[in-house]
């Protein structure tokens, strides 16, 4: 087994099997016997660094107790998959690391939530937009990088054009009010974002201004889910050196504590639309 960089499948089946081992009250060195293995195989596996088989990870949970076969399904699954090769490492090149990860997760995941106060997220974006704000940042994206990352972000929307998520997310109302890129961009983003607002699987509401100081309480993030319950599993957040993943229990509460917060003070689907086609129809109006 490959010894280095964690993956995200690798590290998310290791905290696993590591929480369940501490809640059976055993240590390393017997979940190692467990397995006729080295206690370092069991370290790396936790840590994420080397994954767990699909059969030792039935021999961790059965010595561990866990007979729920959903759970076990779900860990053996992340096993067999660890290392499946996904189609955004044809763009590793072009990628940083952490961006790789966050694809994988979004890749994964049932239930996907995000709020975004300042720009339209990458699942919304046109290639326009993308290249707008792409174009808009030179010192954090290299002019050469633009082309592929816009196609990466065409490839990503695919998940949700698919049906292969559930989707939602919340926009503070600047970020649809206040084009901060040029006018006839901004309008045709605003009018994909209707048009994809009126899938099934997808979820769009803006926090209005009327909210307060709501909007301005915590920068944008993500929260991934992984199974049929939309339990929040994974939160991403963005900074200037990169995506950082929160996993902790109470990391996870909070977003998920903060998004429902965020989602009860926004506008129904049907008023953020209406918000949205007002705008839309305004700066229609200003060009003519």
């Amino acid at each position: 087994m490959p010894v280095g960089r964690p993956t995200v499948r690798s590290r998310r089946l290791g905290a696993a099997l590591k929480t369940y081992r501490l809640a059976a009250g055993m240590d390393q060195l017997q979940a190692a016997e467990v397995i006729a293995a080295h206690q370092t195989r069991v370290s790396r596996i936790e840590t994420g660094h080397v994954s767990a088989r699909p059969l030792e990870v039935r021999a961790l949970l059965d010595a561990y107790g866990v007979h729920d076969s959903e759970v076990r399904q779900k860990l053996e699954d992340l096993a067999r998959h660890s290392k499946r090769r996904g189609w955004w490492l044809e763009h590793a090149a072009h990628l940083r690391p952490d961006h790789l990860d966050y694809i994988a997760l979004e890749d994964d995941a049932t239930y996907i939530r995000e709020w975004q106060p300042v720009l339209v997220p990458g699942l919304l974006q046109t290639p326009a937009y993308a290249e707008a704000v792409a174009r808009g940042n030179p010192h954090y994206i290299a002019p050469e990088r633009i082309a592929q990352l816009v196609k990466v972000r065409e490839s990503r929307q695919a998940k949700i054009e698919e049906g292969g998520a559930t989707y939602s997310t919340i926009l503070w109302e600047s970020v649809v009010a206040h084009p901060l890129v040029d006018v006839a961009v901004h309008r045709e983003q605003l009018a994909a974002i209707l048009e994809v607002g009126k899938r099934k699987n997808v979820t769009v509401q803006v926090l209005p201004f009327s909210a307060g100081v709501l909007g301005a309480v915590t920068s944008d993030f993500s929260a991934f889910s992984f199974d049929s319950e939309p339990a929040v599993e994974a939160v991403t957040l963005e900074n200037l050196r990169g995506t950082s993943i929160l996993e902790g229990s109470e990391d996870l509460t909070a977003y998920a504590n903060m998004y429902d917060q965020l989602r009860s003070s926004a506008l129904a689907p049907d008023a953020s639309a209406k918000l949205i086609r007002g705008v839309l129809r305004s700066l229609r109006e200003d060009a003519s």
